[in-house]
């Protein structure tokens, strides 16, 4: 599987660049995410570092019979779950888990964004683990690893690491993309 998808990535004129470092476990921030073929080229990209991963997707996506298929792509279904909360069940995830990294999105579902879902920060906090930052930047046609931040005391500190680095990031459609701002 990872020989045929660095197969298509290359034929498309994508490369992958960057590891994890040794790092098994992670919350893992994806961006920017300005259109559904992002997907392709995530699921694509991580398939060729060999990492084990989830990613998180709203739970409206899980309808019949599409629930099948999100689950096979290891998509994990959030917000409003009955019954769960996304930072409580991905931190479980983690725990039970010697090798998983879980993909979020945290500025939202490909519109524009200037709040991003701190959920990711949370999450990576109950789960004791660093956030990894990858881009997927469709000017230099790459997904690349960025960045690895282990302290995730003080949410200012990592948000401003994460804007440091999506900064010059170009999406599929970049009018559709903001950096998380305060207030």
């Amino acid at each position: 599987m990872k020989t045929l998808a660095g197969k298509l990535l290359r034929r498309q004129g994508w490369t992958v660049a960057g590891d994890y470092g040794g790092v098994r476990k992670s919350i893992t921030i994806f961006a920017p995410h300005t259109a559904h073929i992002d997907f392709y080229y995530g699921k694509l990209g991580f398939t060729i570092m060999g990492v084990n991963f989830k990613f998180l997707s709203k739970k409206e996506l899980f309808f019949f019979p599409m629930n099948f298929i999100m689950r096979w792509l290891g998509s994990i279904p959030v917000r409003g779950v009955k019954g769960q909360n996304a930072i409580f069940h991905v931190a479980e995830l983690l725990e039970k888990n010697e090798d998983l990294h879980i993909v979020v999105s945290p500025e939202g579902w490909i519109t524009r964004q200037t709040k991003w879902n701190k959920g990711f920060f949370y999450m990576a906090q109950k789960a004791k683990v660093p956030i990894v930052v990858t881009t997927l930047d469709y000017e230099k046609k790459e997904m690349a690893i960025k960045k690895i931040i282990h302290d995730t005391s003080d949410f200012n500190a990592v948000i401003s690491q994460i804007n440091a680095v999506y900064k010059d990031v170009k999406g599929k459609n970049p009018e559709q993309f903001a950096l998380h701002l305060d207030s």
